[in-house]
């Protein structure tokens, strides 16, 4: 197994086909999709025609993947994913960062974990200059995991949603980690 990535709790891996069943329970769980599509499920042929291709994607600029399996170190065992994805096939500057972990994972810290890996090794191997990340307005969950992995808050904004979830009424949050900041003592 390629590791792209591996911290004292996480090892990010590459996507495969045979990841279509921890994608199918993932995507199942409203708790976990409340904020994503306010819940809904997701069929088996949705995550192989649609979520696993996207996963599965290398971006020319890096030649390698935009996401990553997340599994806990000391047992195998799948948590969900990350997202360092580019904005632009072309280009490392600007990335976007993400997270979806199943609910046996909140509340440990691998959201934030996995979140100050990439950052770190986006801004040391990887070229970045800026790191975006993007969440509704009422998720303040993921919004503190943001700021735990050292995102400042950068705008609020209303995004296009092809149908209406619950709290999208009060619109989506930016963070951003520009590279200059990141370089600064903590």
């Amino acid at each position: 197994m390629h590791v792209f990535l591996r911290t004292e709790r996480l090892v990010l891996r590459p996507f495969t086909e045979a990841d279509v069943d921890h994608l199918l329970a993932l995507d199942n769980d409203p708790d976990v999709m409340r904020f994503i599509n306010g819940g809904r499920p997701t069929s088996r042929k949705a995550i192989q025609a649609q979520t696993l291709p996207r996963l599965l994607r290398d971006y020319p600029c890096s030649g390698t993947r935009g996401y990553w399996a997340a599994e806990e170190n000391a047992t195998g065992a799948f948590l969900g994913w990350f997202e360092f994805r580019p904005l632009d096939d072309h280009s490392l500057a600007v990335v976007e960062l993400g997270y979806r972990l199943n609910k046996a994972a909140w509340g440990k810290g691998y959201a934030t974990e996995g979140s100050q890996a990439l950052i770190d090794k986006g801004f040391t191997d990887l070229a970045v200059e800026r790191i975006t990340a993007n969440t509704m307005a009422v998720n303040t969950r993921s919004r503190r995991v943001m700021e735990k992995a050292g995102l400042s808050f950068l705008r609020n904004f209303t995004g296009d949603w092809p149908e209406a979830i619950a709290g999208s009424e009060h619109g989506e949050v930016e963070y951003e980690l520009i590279r200059t900041d990141w370089e600064q003592p903590r």
